[in-house]
């Protein structure tokens, strides 16, 4: 380990090229699943995977695999990939960073004339982001059987745009089968380098972060109906208020998180008042709750305190309130962890543990096979955003320590 390094100019001038695919004026990029940006996107990744010698596969969802021979073939391979779709104001690094890094592995491999044991894969997985077809993550979910591969054709965009004909319109629906379940290939280890896409790194001022799990989340949506009436003549006492009611239960959301620290989250993301007008009562407000915690027990304490809650303001209030879960994805541990350390300390980089409080690829694909991350700093935590930023010398880093931890698993 640490006997080779790659290239980080290399790198950034791939990302850089590829961030030109879609590029937005405000410096970002938008490169929607399945649109013709995307198909260019796609396009250079595989003429750059072709000349490092790769052979290509593409899946009935349209999953792109890369494939290093290894000197035994027969034996399953060790992937890493991530996603290149992106969200409409999306940043340079999202996913992008996660696929040009195992390409940069393949490059550097090639250079030095090094060949692994077992072979080595490069996974572009279909639709990560969610941001034209529900659900996210698709490709590597309809992987992992999360969802059903007609289920996930037949989904559609705003327009009635289905994946399926998306992916005929762009020549990438594949041929072989996208789930294990199907005779999809299960790999002997996969690794995803990624941004961190929060603060915490760059707070500690640590490169690397040996990603230990990723948080389970339970979605849902609650509606509490009340009664509309005249904001003049109803006294306080009297009123049967939605939006109070309501608030009530945003701030326990809130409250939940923080009596689950350190890795309890709780957000309302979306509300919707009835009847919106300045002097009626409302009568009905809808809105998300988003819970996270690093264990199903977390997870399942706040899933009962946020009914308990929703229970007692109703008969408080004199309101009804429906609370229905419409996700949930079980915490994650990464296995793979182990790796990721020890490239960290091989190199003399900074490394912390930490937990993942976005899903990614990884999460379903942990499902079948061991899975390590890698995280670096970005600028501010911030992402999602065309103001996404991270360091050169960072990717570089990170993209070291997927090579050691690759050659570890394959050697």
């Amino acid at each position: 380990m640490s006997a080779l390094s790659i290239d980080g100019d290399r790198l950034w001038g791939s990302l850089m090229e590829l961030a030109g695919i879609g590029a937005t004026p405000a410096g970002g990029v938008c490169r929607l699943a399945l649109t013709d940006l995307d198909r260019q996107g796609r396009e250079l990744v595989i003429r750059w995977a072709r000349e490092a010698g790769c052979s290509i596969r593409v899946d009935q969802i349209g999953n792109i695999f890369a494939r290093r021979p290894g000197l035994d073939d027969s034996l399953p391979a060790v992937a890493s990939g991530s996603h290149i779709d992106t969200q409409p104001t999306g940043g340079k690094f999202d996913g992008n960073y996660g696929v040009l890094a195992v390409l940069e592995v393949f490059r550097t491999l090639n250079d030095h004339g090094v060949q692994t044991r077992l072979p080595l894969e490069m996974a572009i997985w279909t639709n990560e982001e969610g941001s034209r077809f529900v659900p996210v993550m698709m490709g590597s979910g309809v992987y992992a059987g999360a969802f059903t591969l007609e289920s996930a054709l037949a989904a559609t965009d705003r327009d009635g745009i289905s994946v399926g004909a998306a992916l005929d319109a762009i020549g990438y629906a594949g041929e072989t089968p996208a789930a294990v379940s199907a005779g999809a290939p299960r790999f002997a280890a996969y690794f995803e380098a990624h941004i961190e896409q929060g603060p915490v790194l760059e707070d500690a001022d640590v490169v690397i972060g040996a990603v230990t799990g990723a948080l389970g989340q339970r979605w849902y949506d609650v509606t509490v109906t009340g009664q509309e009436a005249h904001a003049g003549p109803t006294p306080m006492a009297l009123r049967r208020d939605a939006l109070q009611a309501a608030a009530g239960l945003m701030q326990e959301t809130v409250a939940i998180a923080l009596r689950h620290a350190p890795h309890g989250r709780g957000t309302v993301g979306v509300v919707d008042v009835f009847p919106a007008s300045r002097n009626v009562i409302p009568g009905r407000v809808k809105f998300t709750v988003d819970l996270r915690n690093i264990d199903d027990a977390s997870l399942s304490s706040m899933d009962a305190q946020i009914r308990a809650a929703c229970a007692e303001v109703a008969e408080r209030t004199g309101t009804r309130v429906d609370i229905q879960q419409v996700v949930y994805f079980a915490p994650t541990a990464f296995p793979m962890v182990d790796g990721v350390r020890r490239g960290a300390a091989a190199r003399g980089y900074s490394c912390m543990d930490v937990v993942s409080g976005a899903g990614h690829d990884a999460v379903y694909v942990a499902s079948q096979s061991p899975v390590g991350m890698i995280f670096v700093p970005c600028k501010d935590g911030i992402s999602h955003n065309e103001i996404e930023d991270a360091k050169p010398e960072h990717l570089t880093a990170g993209c070291n320590v997927l090579l050691d931890a690759m050659l570890l698993a394959a050697a």
